[in-house]
């Protein structure tokens, strides 16, 4: 037989299961705006049943929670990590070529392109001018806005790879708090679990770390070790966070250029194949990376073009006659530029005090000319036509100019389409992980209706017991009272 006050033992296992399913439900709908909360659901079970002496049954003892659950699919969160590493790689890409992009500004009047084609009209309108003060005046001056114009995009193109420096410094920063956050996690956690608790909202802020880990490096997850629950979380083979312990990530970006064989993760050697970091990394120049170093191909590229242009120009100017060589006051030529790069080219400065020094004018005999000869100015001016010797490629500078635009917006292009498609699909990822793990509140209400009824009728069933019992207790046995 039963206890007599079995009903009771039952009814209130049934109040205290459906107690914790109406607070594991108000937990739901309190958390239904916490970021990376994974909705939460209490396993009822019935416990363990009695047998009748005597009767061939087995008698029900109620119900107690199991365990509560997470409701959350691995699969997703491998499948939305995999695709934030790319998406945080392209955006670093695609954030600096659009840089890139607004300081060329081009097709514009403040190009370069058209500061350019300025100057060789300068040189045109010389030629048929050669002894006007005020044309001379023009193509200096002119002159003057093509280098002001390549320096300024020299400086900007410096600046930016100096702001990415910082930038690569604190985003590893961030793989290091994140990853010294994780550990500590799993240090919690690995406490817990081994005594039988589940911590559930442990896993959640772990996992949201990941996922933000995730977007900065290509990261891989172990498997929740099933004794502990604590996860090691590897970069390109190497261990970033194994248990408790949090190894530290370094980029040195002392040397202009990052060396790969400096990005360690203590002191191994890791290779990053995607993420934010490397996107940046290769943003502000990787030893060896070519085309993927994009600051420091589009300086040289455009480096390339200056000292051409300039060389071009002064080796034409050198072989004209100036007015003092036409007056017979000196021999000296002058070069029209100098400089030894894109950060220090300058219109000579004795051609600005003195535009008499242009050598608009070719020789007609032995070191004789006059001034009203343009020869050398038109020869200068026809420059803009002439294919140059760039390295690896014969074009004149307008075209060569014109690739390095065409060149960037395709790569721009491409990465802002990269960047599209990854944001699409962690989008469809993202509405299936909340379809799986995100909090309806029409669901939990609906729940939790039904848990109050479930505990009210646990309660009533209380109530029945207890008059019963009453009726034993307090009503038998009176006969006659």
């Amino acid at each position: 037989m039963t206890s007599t006050f079995h009903g009771i033992e039952l009814g209130k296992r049934g109040l205290a299961a459906q107690q914790t399913a109406l607070s594991t439900t108000g937990h739901n709908i309190a958390n239904a705006n916490t970021t990376g909360y994974t909705r939460q659901r209490a396993e009822m079970i019935a416990t363990k049943p009695v047998s009748i002496p005597g009767m061939q049954i087995q008698l029900g003892t109620g119900v107690e929670v199991d365990k509560l659950v997470r409701l959350r699919e691995d699969y997703l969160d491998v499948q939305l990590r995999g695709e934030n590493k790319s998406l945080g790689y392209w955006e670093a890409k695609s954030d600096t070529l659009t840089k890139v992009e607004e300081l060329l500004n081009e097709p514009s009047d403040d190009g370069l392109a058209y500061t350019m084609d300025e100057f060789w009209k300068g040189w045109e309108e010389l030629s048929k001018n050669p002894d006007s003060a005020a044309a001379r005046a023009v193509v200096s001056q002119k002159g003057v806005a093509v280098t002001e114009t390549l320096r300024h995009i020299s400086e900007s193109l410096n600046q930016i790879q100096d702001d990415l420096k910082l930038v690569i410094k604190t985003k590893t920063d961030s793989v290091n708090s994140l990853a010294t956050q994780i550990g500590n996690l799993n240090d919690q956690i690995g406490r817990l679990v081994p005594n039988e608790y589940q911590p559930n909202d442990l896993y959640d802020q772990r996992d949201v770390l990941i996922d933000q880990l995730s977007k900065l490096v290509d990261v891989k997850v172990s498997p929740p070790n099933k004794d502990t629950g604590v996860v090691d979380i590897s970069v390109g083979g190497v261990l970033l966070v194994s248990g408790k312990t949090a190894n530290t990530l370094t980029v040195d970006t002392s040397s202009g250029v990052v060396d790969p064989a400096n990005i360690k993760i203590g002191n191994t050697q890791v290779a990053l194949n995607s993420g934010e970091l490397l996107g940046r990394i290769e943003s502000f120049g990787i030893l060896g990376g070519g085309v993927k170093s994009t600051i420091p191909t589009i300086q040289e590229k455009m480096n390339n073009l200056a000292m051409t242009f300039v060389n071009a120009v002064n080796a034409v100017h050198e072989k004209g006659m100036n007015l003092e060589n036409i007056n017979g006051t000196s021999t000296n030529k002058v070069p029209f530029f100098i400089g030894t790069s894109m950060n220090d080219i300058a219109v000579n400065p004795d051609i600005l005090k003195s535009p008499g020094l242009i050598a608009a004018a070719k020789e007609e005999s032995s070191g004789q000319s006059s001034t009203g000869n343009g020869k050398n100015a038109q020869d200068i001016a026809n420059i803009k036509f002439i294919a140059l010797g760039f390295p690896g490629i014969n074009s004149t500078a307008d075209d060569y100019y014109r690739n390095i635009i065409g060149q960037l917006g395709i790569d721009s292009q491409e990465a802002q389409r990269m960047q599209s498609n990854s944001e699409v699909i962690i989008q469809q990822v993202e509405n299936r992980r909340q379809s799986v793990s995100g909090v309806s509140l029409d669901e939990e209400m609906a729940n939790m209706i039904k848990f109050q009824q479930a505990y009210n009728a646990s309660a009533r069933m209380v109530t029945v017991v207890d008059q019963c019992l009453d009726k034993i207790i307090n009503g038998m046995g009176r006969v006659g009272l």
